[in-house]
């Protein structure tokens, strides 16, 4: 008689940690793009997520949509990630990320030296800038930045900005807010491989399906926005997200069953009766 495996106490994972700092949550959002500041709050609250990426350009500006974000949300329980959006050259995006820490200082976070760092000059692609990108990586982390790097899906640039000191590194899975899902998923894979940081994908997840894909990648987290922000019922699909990315972790640390070119019977054979 077969005996079934007695559960052991020894968790199936553990949190997410990033620069020394623990999160349960590996869904990040943003704050971009949706119609209402409550429909904002609740699709944080429905997506599960601790980390909220906010624009600080357009906080600073109070820009449409982001006119008293920074009085929206509880920063005792969200975890700001100010980003340098809208930056074209490292210049800017090194001070843009001065200001973010002074703005998450002066909603309380005291110890945020995060930063997620953009350096985007294509306004048609808004693919990022690698070259800007590391030289703004360095001098942040000459400062005492966390810096969270958005990349294009590049394996040797990982590496760099690694060996630089950035905390994570955040591969597109395709251009922002396309929705085309995860394009890259050969050179995810091969940065996933080798990575010592935590991998972000960040842009280009549409659907959940594609979330939980990126998951069964290896990614340790996404980011995900445009597919929250804007689809028919933001926060449903907020709520769809979070699970998806649960689902997509879990299946990564289950393992899956090898891929085969020919069936195989769910049901053993012996015994059955008329079967030798």
């Amino acid at each position: 008689m077969q005996t079934m495996e007695k559960p052991t106490d020894k968790p199936l994972d553990h949190p997410l940690v990033i620069a020394g700092r623990c999160f349960q949550s590996r869904l990040m959002t943003g704050t971009g793009k949706y119609r209402t500041f409550a429909q904002m709050q609740a699709c944080i609250t429905a997506s599960g997520c601790e980390i909220v990426t906010v624009a600080v350009r357009r906080v600073q500006a109070n820009a449409p949509g982001h006119e008293g974000l920074a009085e929206a949300l509880d920063w005792k329980k969200i975890w700001m990630l100010p980003n340098t959006a809208g930056c074209q050259t490292a210049e800017e995006a090194i001070r843009v990320a001065r200001l973010g820490r002074e703005m998450a200082k002066l909603l309380g976070q005291e110890d945020n030296n995060f930063v997620k760092l953009e350096v985007i000059p294509d306004p048609k692609y808004l693919l990022p800038d690698p070259i800007g990108t590391l030289q703004a990586a360095e001098q942040l982390i000459k400062e005492g930045f966390s810096v969270l790097p958005y990349i294009n899906a590049d394996p040797l640039l990982a590496k760099r900005l690694e060996a630089a000191g950035c905390v994570t590194v955040m591969p597109l899975g395709s251009p922002i807010g396309s929705g085309q899902g995860i394009k890259n998923a050969a050179n995810i894979q091969i940065i996933i491989d080798n990575a010592q940081v935590p991998v972000v994908v960040d842009a280009g997840i549409g659907i959940p399906s594609e979330a939980a894909q990126a998951m069964e990648l290896g990614a340790d987290a996404l980011l995900i926005n445009s597919a929250i922000a804007l689809a028919g019922n933001p926060p449903v699909m907020a709520k769809a997200m979070g699970l998806a990315t649960e689902a997509g972790r879990l299946a990564y640390l289950s393992g899956r069953i090898p891929v085969k070119a020919y069936a195989s019977a769910s049901s053993p054979l012996t015994g059955v009766v008329g079967h030798s």
